[in-house]
């Protein structure tokens, strides 16, 4: 008999107890004060969170960073904010994007726990603007920032959109030497912008 064989002969005689589903029903992590977490976590995994007491003032608000200032190829998928360079919803090869200075995309809501904000389509037509721009910035509603991931997934449930994902800081990996490295395969930075601030208690 070849290992294989012997490996499932193995498995299929030693039968594991079968065990209850954990309950889902919580309680769960809260925080005091989710704004403030959401934006301590952020920071922590080398993102960062700005605040606009309303949409309008986005434009303002995003010419103090300046490599937004300087990019030459801007896609905004939100209104308020103009797109630098050409048509972007021209686009039909996702490859053509590769020149992507900044990316500025609307996030549906934040999650205070690890500093995640889900993003679906339609809302990003070419999925790969959020990967491959060198700079990501996501605009979310600041009273849309909920506590935990079980409230995340209770929100999207099942048949959401064709494509989401969630995005927690900028692209980073640790995996060579233990070595921190931002932007190794996405986005150099993120940024949120927490929209609608006036009159929300958030200490930035």
């Amino acid at each position: 008999m070849d290992s294989k064989t012997h490996i499932i002969h193995t498995l299929r005689r030693d039968h594991v107890a079968e065990s209850d589903l954990p309950s889902l029903d919580g309680p769960w992590l809260t925080f005091g004060r989710p704004l403030d977490q959401f934006r301590e976590v952020l920071a922590a995994v080398g993102g960062q969170a700005l605040a606009a007491p309303h949409e309008g003032d986005l434009p303002q608000l995003l010419a103090q960073l300046p490599s937004l200032r300087a990019a030459q190829h801007v896609w905004s998928l939100v209104p308020a904010v103009a797109s630098v360079g050409r048509d972007w919803t021209s686009v039909t090869d996702p490859h053509e994007l590769e020149v992507l200075d900044y990316c500025v995309a609307p996030g549906e809501f934040g999650v205070a726990e690890n500093a995640a904000v889900w993003i679906a389509h339609p809302t990003v037509p070419h999925r790969a603007a959020l990967f491959i721009a060198q700079h990501l910035v996501l605009v979310v509603p600041a009273r849309e920032i909920i506590h935990n991931m079980h409230e995340a997934y209770a929100r999207i449930g099942p048949g959401h959109a064709p494509f989401g994902i969630f995005i927690s800081g900028p692209s980073k990996t640790a995996d060579i030497e233990q070595s921190l490295v931002i932007g190794a395969h996405g986005a150099r930075s993120l940024s949120v912008v927490l929209v609608g601030t006036k009159d929300l208690d958030f200490g930035l």
